[in-house]
């Protein structure tokens, strides 16, 4: 006996009860969460001064002007933009060599990758910064960007060689037996359906980025975190500050994922 489907008004009101339901649990979890912080700021005697945040931020004297923290968030975009083009050529460069025929490159390839996952990256930066850096005369920016492209390009290494060996294989056969080099059926042919099907974890890489690029200001950059660092040892607004720089890391990568997930539909569409 098949079994009805409810109506169509009996399913839109289960729908908004839903809705509902779910709104007023997400109220009541973030009213739990203010209040904890409420309880706990009254048990610290800690005075709350947010509205000194904005200053920070941006300043309206002489017209729009960005603030320590906004000129910390373009720092920290800089890094981050430079560091993910070099990290996914270092990715795709090394998820070629561990395909190759040839033993020397597998063997550099992972190398590589055995170094890099497996030592902390705040040891690699040190290490670039205070070595390799007065070596090749590199600024403390390069270092940064150096050291964050090669501890992700090791990660995106395994995604790039995922994507690729998830190609049929009878696609390299075709194009190999139209007579295209390697070059070009790499980037006509198995890249461009690679990419579609990386997407996800790439973009999970990059929101790993944003975030591992704070360490850079163990080195003295004056990126987004070292922004804050140096207001908190001024006025020592440690709560606000803190919040404020979390928030914005939040709102990057959350902004990441919500375009990459555009780029995904819209891959996938086509």
């Amino acid at each position: 006996m098949l079994r009805q489907s409810p109506p169509a008004p009996v399913k839109a009101l289960a729908v908004r009860r839903s809705i509902i339901f779910d709104t007023a649990k997400y109220l009541a979890v973030m009213a739990l969460i203010c209040w904890g912080l409420y309880s706990a700021s009254e048990t610290l005697g800690y005075n709350w001064q947010w509205y000194q945040v904005p200053k920070y931020l941006y300043s309206m004297e002489e017209g729009f002007a960005p603030g320590p923290l906004l000129e910390g968030l373009f720092v920290t975009f800089r890094i981050t933009a430079v560091s993910m083009g070099l990290a996914f050529l270092i990715g795709l460069g090394t998820a070629l060599c561990r395909m190759s025929p040839y033993v020397s490159f597998r063997l550099i390839a992972r190398c590589y990758m055995q170094i890099i996952r497996n030592s902390p990256l705040l040891i690699q930066l040190f290490f670039i910064y205070f070595v390799v850096a007065p070596v090749l005369d590199m600024s403390a920016f390069w270092a940064a960007v150096l050291s964050l492209s090669l501890f992700e390009g090791a990660y995106a290494s395994e995604i790039f060689r995922a994507g690729i060996t998830s190609i049929d294989s009878g696609q390299f056969d075709a194009a190999k037996g139209q007579g295209m080099p390697p070059f070009v059926m790499y980037v006509h042919i198995i890249l461009p359906q690679a990419i579609r099907r990386i997407l996800p974890p790439l973009t999970g890489q990059v929101v790993s980025l944003v975030k591992d690029s704070a360490l850079v200001s163990t080195i003295a950059i004056m990126d987004l975190t070292m922004q804050g660092q140096n207001i908190i040892a001024e006025t020592f607004l440690t709560f606000e500050i803190w919040f404020t720089v979390a928030a914005m890391y939040l709102i990057v990568t959350l902004t990441l994922s919500r375009l990459a997930a555009v780029m995904e539909k819209r891959l996938m569409l086509t």
